[in-house]
């Protein structure tokens, strides 16, 4: 461009003056205004020039971000949809086995340094963080290196192993692979996609792998072997939105050979957040059987499809089995997903910042994710994957361990009750008011508040939230009839166990009905009276003899005994458009006042069992729990089977995170600081009714 411009300007200069028998004057009135255009369309020329080079680089480099599969990984991989859209869609035109992670471009930011940061500090530096968006979490996140500079792939680009990798982007280095034993004189054979990564302060402490392939099932059995694994953390399930994720390495019973490793089932337990497995595996060899060893797998299977977990309350319990369960002596914990970076470097990263914060009282974040990329790079996939990080430390640091063995609940009980300040009682009051501290999530109930359906609300505060409101079929041509104000509740197994749902008004009754049959209910727990203080609290829904209609549904009274402390009804319901019937258990509970609690543990402690029976003969379907507004009674309830069933499987109980978990799920579940001091009444009311739980470990 610049010659460009010398050569217009020397021939102006020529024509104006090259010829001695003209003078400025004697110059055409024309060409005055030859000088100017040139320039400007020199100009125009120039700045056209330029842009058409941006724009192609823009796009070359934008080209290359998406397509690149090197040795050398950009930044801002997208792991398991953790951006809101399908990575199926990406991979429709490629094999399977060619998949790769997607890589997606980041946006570009200075790096800066992010000091370790004290533990008092985390709360303020959460709230500035989380602000506009999570802006500061993407900046610090996009600040971080993406792996080793100096990071060598070359034995996972040889010929023999590129078959063996998920994705053919996410590689081990070379400096910390694992290195298997050579078989057979085969040089590859040593070869799999895991990394050794430290802990806070132990070395090699993890390996972080990917989700076996079929044909790399073996050489994963072999690693558990050789590194004298005793632990196996899994963070993925098989499929993902019927994309395979990871292989099914084990068998479901009896027991299954893997190379020259034998896995045998030995035990398994499926809760709400994760499921354990146990095996005993041996090598067998050719002069004798090694001695067997236990396994333990836990599958974390409430990591959602899109993002991260809604709380971290699940994923911190989940990590306290994995130390609980790993033995002190055994070789590295085995961390995997399904490329082996993001939910495995966020387990990581978790685990080694809630020992430095015991050890240091800070936390650094930046600095050990930098480190350990170091080892395997990428891991933490995304800024929301970093910034749950923060969430669970946060979490951890507010409310601590609050698990307790059944054997220390009597001190635990008597310290709650004795701790006096200034003459007040603040161990159980400060305790119950952590929780009253929690924000309800307004922005979330907007469903329930919708001018149509706030008239199918009994108290306006208790909404349901949107994320987990039991939703109705809507009705041709009605608008809003698909709402019922009730939330689905994790139960201590299963997710979505109970619905917790208001007593229904009058012209809500048909919808409550509707729930039971829609939602293949069998149980119906009923905990206020239909008057309390001369006040409606629920609207009489069931027939006192013969039968009722609401609607298209038809309730009859089969059968009505009065237990001990509630009254045991049998009803059958009949969707009449299509006159099929189901009988329902209606459990009707006495003597829990409006204002204070049961005087005894011992007739809740018995509802509770009897209910527990119900659902055991009639397929475990969601339990419909309700008082008048279902927030109060009825959570107090449900924490109660939750607490209960965890105290019978494991011997320990967790009164705090129970019903903070209640309260994430629905607003003002266990209402009063007396209902929190029931909850723990009841359990010790439980184990002196069963000495046999009190020794349970």
């Amino acid at each position: 461009m610049v010659p460009l411009l010398f050569l217009v300007a020397t021939t102006t200069t020529s024509n104006s003056t090259g010829n001695g028998n003209h003078t400025r004057e004697d110059v055409p009135s024309h060409s005055h205004h030859i000088l100017p255009t040139v320039l400007v369309l020199s100009l125009l020329l120039l700045i056209i020039a330029l842009l058409a080079w941006y724009f192609l680089r823009l796009k070359n480099q934008r080209k290359a971000v998406v397509t690149t599969v090197d040795k050398k990984i950009p930044n801002g991989i997208l792991e398991e949809q953790e951006f809101g859209y399908s990575t199926e869609s990406l991979h429709t035109t490629v094999p399977p086995e060619q998949q790769t992670v997607v890589l997606l471009p980041r946006s570009p930011s200075a790096s800066k340094t992010y000091f370790p940061m004290p533990v008092d500090h985390l709360e303020e530096e959460q709230r500035l963080r989380s602000a506009d968006d999570g802006k500061l979490f993407r900046e610090e996140y996009n600040s971080l290196p993406g792996g080793n500079a100096q990071g060598t792939y070359e034995e996972a680009n040889k010929d023999n192993n590129k078959e063996k990798n998920r994705y053919p982007n996410i590689l081990p280095y070379d400096h910390s692979r694992v290195v298997l034993t050579q078989l057979d004189g085969d040089p590859c054979s040593d070869y799999v996609n895991a990394s050794y990564i430290d802990g806070y302060t132990e070395k090699n402490k993890f390996i972080a792998a990917q989700g076996p392939k079929e044909d790399t099932v073996a050489d994963f059995w072999r690693t558990i072997w050789e590194q004298k694994v005793a632990t196996v953390v899994m963070l993925t399930n098989l499929k993902e939105r019927k994309e395979d994720k990871c292989h099914q390495y084990w068998p479901d019973q009896g027991c299954w050979s893997y190379g020259n490793v034998r896995v045998a089932v030995e035990d398994f337990t499926v809760l709400v957040d994760y499921t354990i497995r146990k095996f005993c595996i041996q090598h067998q060899t050719s002069d004798a059987a090694k001695t067997p060893r236990l396994v333990t797998q836990l599958h974390f299977t409430s990591w959602p499809d899109f993002g991260v977990p809604f709380s971290p309350i699940g994923m911190l319990k989940f990590l306290k089995k994995v130390k609980v369960v790993n033995p002190p002596f055994a070789g590295p914990i085995v961390v995997h997903c399904s490329a082996g970076v993001g939910r495995t470097g966020t387990f990581i990263v978790i685990d080694a910042m809630i020992d430095m914060m015991h050890a240091e009282q800070k936390v650094d974040v930046f600095g050990f994710v930098a480190k350990i990329r170091e080892q395997r790079s990428q891991l933490v996939q995304t800024d929301m994957q970093y910034s749950f990080i923060y969430q669970a430390l946060l979490e951890y640091y507010l409310y601590g361990d609050t698990e307790l063995d059944v054997s220390s609940l009597e001190g635990h009980l008597h310290k709650l009750h004795n701790t006096f300040a200034n003459g007040d009682r603040v161990g159980l009051e400060e305790e119950f008011k952590k929780l009253t501290n929690m924000r309800i999530m307004k922005e979330n109930m907007r469903t329930g508040n919708l001018p149509a359906n706030m008239k199918k609300n009994r108290v306006l505060q208790i909404i349901p939230y949107d994320f987990n409101r039991v939703i109705l079929s809507m009705r041709r041509g009605q608008e809003f009839t698909d709402y019922v104000n009730a939330s689905f509740i994790d139960g201590y197994r299963q997710k979505d166990y109970f619905i917790a749902t208001q007593g229904p008004l009058t012209h809500t009754v048909e919808d409550f009905w509707r729930m039971v049959w829609e939602w293949k209910c069998h149980s119906i727990v009923m905990l206020t009276e239909l008057q309390e203080r001369e006040q409606d609290k629920c609207c009489h829904y069931w027939p006192t003899e013969d039968s009722v209609t609401y609607g298209d549904y038809t309730v009859e009274l089969k059968g009505d005994t009065l237990c001990d402390t509630f009254s045991l009804r049998d009803l059958v319901l009949t969707f009449v458009p299509e006159k099929q019937t189901r009988v329902i258990r209606h459990f009707h509970f006495h003597g829990w006042p409006e204002v204070g609690i049961p005087a005894e543990g011992k007739g809740m402690i018995d509802i509770i069992a009897s209910v527990q029976r119900q659902q055991q003969q009639s397929g475990n379907h969601p339990i419909v729990v309700h008082c008048s507004a279902g927030a109060g009674r009825t959570g107090t309830f449900i924490a109660l089977s939750n607490i209960l069933e965890r105290v019978k499987a494991e011997g320990l109980l967790d009164v705090f995170q129970t019903v903070k978990s209640l309260r994430m799920q629905r607003p003002h579940m266990v209402q009063t600081v007396e209902q929190y001091d029931f909850c723990y009444r009841v359990v010790q009311d439980f184990v002196d009714i069963f000495s046999d739980y009190a020794n349970f470990k």
